[in-house]
């Protein structure tokens, strides 16, 4: 089986081929211009992983939403989960970027922390 992945971990995008050798289940990676995709395609061969960036409520500022986003990439098959559990939280104003929203989202070593800064609403 052959699969073909344009790598995204630096500008060049190169096209980068895994061919499945059907006897040893193992890959043969070929097209790469650097290590890091070899690395890439056999993360996304075994474990795909991404980054989730998206907004939350925020009660009493001066901006109704604020972005947050992942410290690390997350588990593809997990988003589903990572979202609902995002979305459900609510933050009070003020919202400084960088402050942790929520810590060890699932059980695993990321955090969700906020993007950008939320001033209190002023009266």
């Amino acid at each position: 089986m052959k699969k073909e992945y344009t790598c995204i971990v630096c500008p060049n995008g190169c096209l980068v081929t895994a061919e499945r050798d059907t006897d040893h289940e193992e890959y043969t990676i070929t097209g790469h211009g650097c290590a890091r995709g070899v690395d890439y395609v056999r993360q996304e061969l075994t474990d795909p992983r991404r980054t989730v960036s998206t907004t939350v409520g925020v009660k009493g500022g001066d901006m109704p939403l604020a972005s947050v986003r992942v410290t690390s990439p997350i588990p593809l098959g997990k988003i589903p989960e990572a979202m609902r559990l995002i979305h459900a939280k609510t933050l009070t104003a003020p919202v400084h970027a960088g402050d942790i929203v929520i810590h060890s989202l699932l059980g695993l070593d990321c955090d969700v922390i906020a993007a950008c800064s939320v001033s209190k609403r002023r009266i």
